[in-house]
């Protein structure tokens, strides 16, 4: 089954509603430079009041840093009790080793080319398994790393979707991660624009039909 993650999450109340709807992850900006930044301390409580609403059922937490350096990466992992680091930025597939096995890259390839040396670099570095991803697959941007809206490249996707387990990323709304999921065949599906009320603020009846479009015979919980 594809996994969903629900990125941008700045406040419990989205966070709820997202469990609630049955979501597999939920992702944090830990970078200040965007507009959907949420601090450590922030996303401290947020996971306290999921785990305390969800237990073991409540998704699974995902930091997401741009350029950090390893020991604030581990720092703010303790602290809020993250699950996973997303690496945003221009980090080395070194660090992705020292952070084994929380670690996985983003990238933004724009042929297969660099899809190839990219998941040569950062695929391999992260170690495969089952509960989460080794890369995730985000649209090109020349200025932004990340939340533009925009869709990754279909076949650099697709490649890199048979090589290893990835999140496809990229201007996925409701109306169209089901194709996505079809011409790609990701191991999971990431959103977060394609899904917001306004920038850092969910739309909660857009959480509810993106899962229900990505898993359309399951049962929203009904937490909001």
């Amino acid at each position: 089954m594809t996994k969903v993650k629900i990125c941008g999450i700045t406040n419990t109340e989205d966070a709820l509603c997202a469990a609630g709807a049955g979501t597999d992850f939920l992702g944090f900006i830990l970078y200040p430079g965007s507009p959907r930044y949420v601090s450590v301390d922030a996303v401290a409580l947020i996971i306290q009041a999921l785990r305390a609403e969800f237990g073991v059922n409540a998704p699974r937490c995902v930091g997401v840093f741009v350029d950090a350096p390893v020991a604030a990466v581990r720092e703010a992992i303790a602290r809020s009790g993250l699950d996973l680091a997303q690496l945003h930025g221009n980090e080395s597939p070194d660090v992705i080793t020292a952070l084994r096995p929380n670690g996985f890259k983003a990238i933004r390839p724009r042929t297969l080319d660099e899809a190839a040396v990219a998941y040569r670099s950062f695929g391999c570095a992260a170690p495969q398994r089952s509960d989460h991803p080794q890369l995730l697959v985000d649209a090109y941007h020349p200025h932004y790393v990340g939340g533009t809206g925009e869709r990754a490249d279909v076949a650099v996707a697709r490649w890199l979707a048979q090589q290893c387990p990835i999140l496809l990323a990229g201007g996925l709304t409701p109306d169209n991660v089901t194709d996505a999921i079809v011409s790609v065949r990701p191991w999971g599906v990431d959103v977060s624009s394609g899904v917001e009320a306004a920038q850092g603020r969910k739309d909660h009846g857009r959480i509810r039909a993106f899962v229900q479009a990505v898993h359309p015979n399951t049962d929203d919980h009904g937490a909001d």
